[in-house]
């Protein structure tokens, strides 16, 4: 394992703004990145029934120790490695590899989350959100003394230059304005699974602005909002802009 790379890990939910800020990274000359690669392995052990599934884990190594080993801290063709994770990915998986890598935590507020999620998953459950894991993320960084602060969806579209400064800041990252921009269409490091989830980031070019939802929330999803509620309050009082 290359001792000058550095290794982040973006641990994510779904619906986070999290592959708009892998593209945001993909800008920059020093930065490889990597899209969800413990997902096969997630649907191998989890049994989760998501779009495309059995093609996922056909065209995947479906197994997450081999994944850790060769993808996140293997080889990497430039200096910084950026790996979109979704946390609730990270099941029956040794951790021990959080200390060689740099692990940052992206979140949403659950009330913008949940009606996109619902979109692809008819009935979501708190695993499909990975709040709870999260949370439980948040406590094994700071008990490794990794300390850095959380990202969240909503402050990150409200100022993308704001937050992507202070977020290189505390990688000791030098700031690169191309991360602001990109060009509308598909990447080649586009998971399989794209063509269910990736729609509106592939006509984007660059962060959208924050707009709440225009549709009132849907009251079936408002006993999964209670529950998720009081872990991304948790998460966000860590959040980027919440301690400036």
């Amino acid at each position: 394992m290359a001792a000058d790379i550095l290794r982040l890990n973006v641990w994510s939910g779904p619906r986070n703004v999290s592959t708009a800020l892998l593209y945001s990274f993909a800008q920059r000359s020093d930065t490889c990145v990597v899209d969800e690669p413990l997902y096969g392995h997630y649907l191998r052990v989890s049994g989760a029934k998501h779009p495309g599934a059995k093609e996922v884990m056909a065209h995947m190594d479906c197994d997450g120790e081999n994944v850790i080993r060769n993808v996140v801290l293997g080889p990497s063709p430039r200096p910084v490695l950026f790996v979109k994770q979704m946390a609730h990915h990270l099941v029956e998986i040794d951790r021990d590899f959080f200390k060689f890598t740099h692990n940052i935590l992206l979140t949403r507020n659950p009330i913008d989350m949940l009606p996109s999620l619902a979109n692809q998953l008819k009935n979501p459950t708190l695993r499909d959100t990975g709040y709870k894991m999260q949370a439980e993320l948040l406590r094994e960084f700071h008990a490794i003394g990794q300390n850095y602060p959380v990202l969240d969806a909503r402050e990150l579209l409200k100022n993308p230059q704001q937050v992507l400064t202070k977020l290189c800041e505390a990688l000791n990252l030098p700031f690169d304005p191309a991360m602001l921009t990109w060009k509308a269409s598909p990447r080649p490091e586009d998971g399989i699974w794209a063509k269910h989830w990736y729609h509106n980031v592939h006509k984007s070019t660059g962060f959208e602005p924050y707009r709440p939802k225009p549709d009132p929330f849907p009251e079936r999803l408002r006993p999964l909002l209670n529950t998720c509620q009081p872990y991304y309050d948790q998460l966000y009082a860590h959040a980027i802009e919440k301690l400036s």
